[in-house]
């Protein structure tokens, strides 16, 4: 509402307002019909219209109102508003009326397929075999943010070949193939990698280089070659370091060699030591410019194969070796009935065997019984039961009707939520029984899975994706003092601070404020921080007053939140407001400029915040902008790279402004303090892309009682991270579904899918 129209519009008696503004509560008449009117239609509302008398029969819209409220996004600044008390109290009766009229729906998202992320564990956990599926299969859609929601898993022609190849290649690693042929595996350093100092994970006393964990299909000869720049070679006080699976490897020339190995997993590793100065554990020299750098390894192989090998893989699937013809269809029943148990999430029939033993029978008769094994496999990996997650509607339900899912279901449900992966033994083991779904047993089952070294695909996948930190990887700063060691240490730290909130089951709150982190030397020096030497990750406690402190502080979320050449509070800003309050803003409108780069509309000066103040001149741009900017501008203080910074060009940094809801900040510290003082806002968010990714669809407004319920319980445990997984995991949302198409999401995706 303008300023101007509230004197007139406040002298309104209950009788001029329309009917439906009538049912209203004066503070909505008082602060928000004035704007949200048909006439106004400010944010595409009208409010005039909404009863509050039956709030069910519009429960979206007042779902987003209480999303406004809460984010403290309404009214805006340039407006009176109600006191904070108030509008807590209306959320809270707006809230009760909501859970009481809207039923909870189990809506289902669709028909789930494995992600290449779930691919490659499954693989991983059928096999003990760990692939790179990435030239294999091509890359996911992301939607509501996350690549495991249904609606965005599509099926495609591409995808189909892409299974298929896999399927082939995945099989005859699996088994052994005696006639793979010569190939070349090239694994590369970063070309920003600093190779001055120690990297983690290779030999103390080295520097540079890279570590490989390489499978090598046969018992064989493979070849090594060492490729890398000036130093080494030419400097006799620079020499080549190499280990095989721990152990120093002595060969006549590390540049190039070759080595009989045994078929499976090895671990190569190859980096520089310098004879005269060697990196001590503490990099004691660290200050000296060493040359040469390792640039790739290159393995080429098999030559002169011997045999399949005795592999970890072997001895996972070939559970039985036949002594004689006779005995080769029980073992290959054996095997096969194992395999495609686990594949397939459930027990395995005689009549679903029969197509299995088929595949096998043909492999037999055109070579060896691992021939027909490995045709078998090939059939699993591209069966639909295991490539999908099918889940079975009872006979005899009406559309519409709510039903509890098997405990098989559960099982899959709570193994891909957790793990990315297929259930264990000991998770189909309680399905099988009927046990799973009990309270006590469900609960159990989440701490040991919290605990299992298979969970840090929460951190990988949920937190990777809720936080962008998967954009990493790819961003290009244009900072003098940014390269590949840094941005792995940043990628490192997020990840340590997360994986250490999840398994310690702390109050999620603590990932806005942390009193601790995760460095190594690299990093620790990069932010400031004294007393931390060598190439390893540890704990480092932190200052009450440090800016460090929570997730806003780390180089890899001010990193992925500024553009290649400079920050953008508009970026931080608005990740903050959407992936931590879940207060997301409109995008630009059509036509309006939004390059601050000197574009003739805004004058390029030395600070990027004069520039925003420009752009904020304009009355469309300003509306988003006064709410976005000042949380972006609070942390101006750090640079595009996170490095703490007083200058922004020849300016000094302002760090000042006013968020939406009225409180000044003026320094990462007091953004930190405002967030934790929403931190109920906080971790509904969390809550609600937890959801997501659990359900594999969007959060609707008829899951929000759920979400509010699941809340109280857990505040009740402080917020910590095992109260919203058992939530989440108990909830009808994740036990129950909805037949037929009154599952239906936003997207129009059935709620159903049969096989």
């Amino acid at each position: 509402m303008q300023t101007r129209l509230r004197p007139l519009f406040l002298s309104f008696s209950l009788l001029a307002l329309p009917a439906g503004a009538q049912q209203l509560p004066s503070l909505l008449q008082d602060y928000c019909v004035g704007c949200h009117n048909a006439e106004d239609w400010a944010g595409s509302l009208d409010m005039e219209s909404l009863d509050f008398q039956h709030v069910a029969a519009q429960a979206p819209t007042w779902e987003l109102i209480i999303r406004k409220l809460r984010a403290g996004m309404m009214p805006p600044k340039s407006e009176a508003a109600p006191e904070a008390v108030a509008i807590g109290n209306f959320i809270a009766d707006l809230e009760s009326r909501l859970d009481r009229e809207v039923p909870s729906l189990a809506a289902a998202p669709g028909l789930h397929r494995l992600n290449r992320n779930e691919y490659r564990n499954a693989i991983r956990d059928l096999f003990a075999l760990d692939v790179d599926v990435i030239p294999l299969l091509p890359a996911d859609d992301a939607t509501e943010g996350f690549d495991n929601v249904a609606a965005g898993l599509a099926i495609s022609p591409a995808l189909i070949q892409g299974y298929t190849s896999a399927a082939m290649k995945i099989s005859r690693a699996v088994v052994g193939d005696l006639t793979t042929t010569v190939g070349t595996s090239t694994y590369r350093t970063a070309p920003t990698l600093a190779q001055d100092r120690h990297v983690e994970g290779l030999p103390l006393g080295t520097r540079g280089g890279l570590r490989v964990d390489h499978n090598f299909p046969l018992d064989a000869e493979y070849e090594f070659t060492v490729r890398g720049g000036a130093g080494f070679g030419r400097d006799p006080s620079v020499a080549i370091d190499l280990t095989l699976d721990g152990e120093p490897l002595d060969v006549a020339d590390t540049r190039k060699f070759r080595l009989p190995l045994t078929a499976g997993q090895h671990v190569l590793t190859v980096a520089l030591r310098d004879t005269r100065r060697p990196t001590g554990v503490n990099d004691i020299y660290s200050t000296y410019s060493r040359p040469g750098a390792i640039n790739s390894l290159e393995i080429n192989g098999p030559f002169n194969a011997t045999g399949v090998g005795n592999t970890a893989t072997r001895e996972r699937v070939f559970t039985c070796v036949p002594a004689s013809n006779d005995e080769e269809r029980s073992c290959a029943e054996r095997i096969l009935t194992t395999v495609a148990t686990q594949a397939f999430r459930e027990p395995l029939d005689q009549r679903e065997l029969a197509p299995l033993l088929s595949f096998y029978e043909q492999g037999r008769a055109q070579g060896t019984f691992d021939d027909g094994i490995q045709q078998a496999l090939a059939r699993i990996l591209v069966d639909p039961r295991f490539l999908f997650r099918f889940e079975e509607e009872p006979a005899g339900l009406a559309d519409g009707e709510e039903y509890t899912i098997s405990d098989l279901e559960l099982a899959s449900r709570l193994s891909f939520f957790l793990w990315s992966s297929i259930p264990d033994d000991e998770l189909l083991g309680l399905a099988e029984r009927g046990e799973l779904h009990e309270p006590a047993t469900l609960k159990a089952q989440v701490s040991r899975m919290l605990a299992d070294r298979k969970a840090q695909a929460l951190v990988e996948n949920f937190a990777g994706q809720w936080l962008f930190l998967r954009q990493l990887a790819a961003v290009t700063p244009e900072a003098r003092n940014f390269d590949d060691s840094l941005r792995q240490a940043f990628a490192e730290e997020s990840q340590l601070l997360i994986g250490a909130v999840i398994s310690n089951d702390r109050p999620v709150t603590e990932l806005l404020d942390t009193p601790y982190t995760f460095l190594n030397e690299r990093l620790a020096r990069h932010y400031g921080i004294d007393g931390v030497r060598g190439s390893w990750f540890r704990r480092v406690d932190l200052p009450t007053e440090s800016p460090r402190r929570g997730l806003l502080g780390q180089g890899s979320i001010l990193t992925i939140t500024s553009t290649a050449s400079r920050t953008s509070p508009v970026i931080r800003g608005s990740w903050i407001l959407e992936n931590l309050l879940d207060a997301p803003v409109p995008a630009p409108p059509p036509g309006v400029e939004t390059n601050l780069e000197g574009d003739g509309t805004v004058k390029l000066t030395s600070s990027i915040r004069e520039r925003l103040e420009q752009h904020r001149t304009d009355p469309v741009c300003s509306s988003c902008h006064s709410v976005i900017d000042p949380v972006g501008f609070a942390l101006e203080n750090f640079d595009l790279v996170g490095t703490w910074r007083t200058q922004d060009g020849d300016s000094p940094v302002d760090p000042r402004g006013i968020l939406a809801n009225g409180t000044a900040v003026a320094s990462p510290n007091d953004l930190r303090q405002a967030l934790l003082g929403q931190s109920e806002q906080f971790v509904r968010t969390v809550l609600q892309k937890l959801m997501i990714y659990a359900l594999g669809r969007p959060v609707e407004y008829h899951d929000m009682p759920t979400v509010r319920a699941i809340l109280r319980d857990a505040q009740k445990a402080d917020y910590r991270f095992t109260a919203l997984v058992e939530g989440i995991v108990q909830s009808p949302q994740f036990t129950r579904r909805v037949k037929g198409g009154a599952g239906e999401s936003h997207t129009g995706q059935p709620a159903t899918a049969q096989r």
